[in-house]
Parts: structure tokens; sequence; C-alpha cells
């Protein structure tokens, strides 16, 4: 069977290529475009694709190596950005950051556009990382009861003769991430910013929390003030689904816990 072009088929085939050349002429357009953009000084980024701006916006996570590189290195040359020539320090070592740690600050320098600052600001930061992956994990505490509250605050509030008001900020796992002291006072009480502590278990991303200070005293049964400081820091903290798991007061060498007596 043989098939013969129609006039029809001459104008499907022009717009076809027609619309194939406009196509190719916009995407080479929108090249350009980028090439233009990525060279632009990062003050005249848009706010959102700024590297600082984007990490205190989102965090470290939000950007790329060749932005946080950037960031260390803080501008480029009068030909391209900061990001770009952070990106061009990455080539050098196939984009390995591994690779990149064990670079000289003279092995850097080769690159048109890294001085001596620059390649020391790099080589500074990856030793940093390098050292920081040979550090040990502290061990963290955890707490399956009121004893092992009493036996990490102790030392620190048992021979006051004043108040403090503690906070233990806890994990998933029930381990103590933080220890923070919320306030001082005098030998009969402290104030205590629930807003605070709240702020504190949010920013700390603590699933859980254990209240705990001492009775210079020696009186070990909780005050009016004690009981409602933990109901109402308990009613607020559950709206976040944040727990509250106990409040251990500590006399001397004793101690009270609310949850021990059933009253959180």
């Amino acid at each position: 069977m043989h098939y013969f072009t129609t006039p029809e088929d001459d104008s499907g085939v022009f717009l076809c290529r027609l619309f194939q050349t406009e196509r190719i002429a916009y995407l080479s357009q929108k090249v350009k475009e980028m090439e233009v953009y990525k060279n632009l000084s990062i003050r005249n980024w848009a706010l959102e694709d700024r590297p600082r701006e984007k990490l205190m916006a989102g965090g470290t996570q939000q950007l790329s190596n060749a932005e946080l590189i950037a960031l260390l290195i803080g501008s480029g040359t009068r030909e391209i950005s900061a990001v770009e020539l952070a990106r061009q320090v990455l080539h050098l070592a196939n984009n390995n950051l591994d690779k990149l740690g064990k670079y000289s600050v003279s092995d850097l320098t080769k690159l048109k556009g890294i001085g001596q600052a620059k390649a020391i600001s790099i080589v500074a930061a990856l030793e940093l990382g390098r050292r920081r992956k040979l550090e040990d994990t502290p061990d963290l505490h955890k707490i399956t009861g009121s004893a092992e509250v009493f036996n990490l605050m102790f030392p620190l509030l048992g021979d006051l003769t004043y108040e403090e008001f503690w906070v233990l900020l806890l994990n998933r796992s029930n381990k103590v991430t933080e220890k923070r002291k919320i306030s001082q006072g005098g030998i009969t009480g402290t104030v205590t910013d629930i807003r605070l502590i709240l702020k504190m278990a949010i920013d700390s991303l603590s699933t859980s929390l254990i209240l705990c200070h001492n009775h210079p005293s020696g009186n070990l049964q909780p005050s009016e003030a004690d009981i409602n400081i933990t109901r109402r820091l308990k009613e607020a903290s559950s709206l976040m689904d944040i727990a509250v798991l106990d409040h251990v007061i500590i006399a001397g060498r004793s101690y009270y816990s609310f949850a021990d007596e059933g009253i959180i």
C-alpha cells in the first residue's frame, strides 16, 4: 500500500515542525535565563532562593551541599555567584564530600575564585565534621522511675540552701536529652514560667518532660503552689502532645514523687 501526501498532510507536518521549532526556542531562552540568574549576585536572587534565608526559614537540611559551602566562602567572583563557585569546588572532588575533606588549602586555591581565606574556611569546616564523627555520643540517662530522677538531680539540688526549679527534657525512648534550670529563688519558693518550659520542650523536639525542684527546708510534702503548677503545666503541655511524666521534690537525701503518689 502506498501513502500519498495530501495538502492536509503537508499542513499537519508544517504545524508540527513549527511547534517543535518554537518549543526549542522557548527552552533555549529559559536555559539562557537560568544561566543569567545563576550568575547573578546572590543579593539579586529571590529571597527564598538565597542560602542564608533558606537556612533561617527551613533549617540546614533544606540546603544543598553547594549552598552550604557558599555560606562558608561568603562570596563568588565578578562572573559567578558564591553558589556556582561552590559547585565548582564540589566538582573538583567529583561531588564527594569525603574526598573534598582530604584536600589541602593549596589544592583548593588552584580553583579560580578560591583564595586562601575561602580555602581555609572550607578546610576548617570539613575538619570539624571529621572530628565530630570521631566524638563519642554521650550516654543519655534513661528514666524508668523516680529513683533515677533523684540520682540524676541530687548532686545538683541536694545541698542547696535555696530553691531551684529544673526541667528534664526527654525523647521518645525516655532518655534525658537536656537538663535545664528554669528559675532560682529563696528559701521558701521560686517562680516558674509555664510558657518558658513549653518553649524549651518544643524547641528541643521533646516528647515528654519531668519537673524537679528542691525544698531546702527539708519538708518533703508538696506545697499548694507545687500542685497547681504541675496541674497547669500538664494541661498546657497536653495540647502540644507533650507528656509531663513526674514532678520530683528533693529534700536532703529524700524525695517525693508526684507519679509514685498517683497525683499526676
